[in-house]
């Protein structure tokens, strides 16, 4: 019986900017993984599923995983955990 592997855990910076009527969310960190929402609650919550499809397919893919500098987070205003 093969047990699978303990997820690892990642945090990111996310920034949140109003638009209009919505939220845009982009993680620098990771090219091209963004989101949006109607609140600022709603974007946090998509850019959180933005994160981990965006790991998930990389690991997939065997190609490497960005990690975020740790002074990059210490300074951010929002940062956000994932496990993949």
């Amino acid at each position: 019986m093969s047990v699978s592997p303990a997820p690892t855990p990642y945090i990111y910076r996310v920034t949140v900017e109003p638009d209009e009527d919505r939220y845009h969310a982009e993680v620098p960190a990771l090219p091209g993984c963004y989101s949006w929402g109607y609140s600022y609650e709603e974007a946090l919550k998509n850019i959180k599923e933005a994160i981990e499809l965006w790991l998930e397919v990389k690991k997939e893919a065997g190609e490497p995983i960005p990690i975020e500098e740790p002074k990059a987070i210490k300074n951010a205003a929002l940062t956000v955990g994932v496990l993949v």
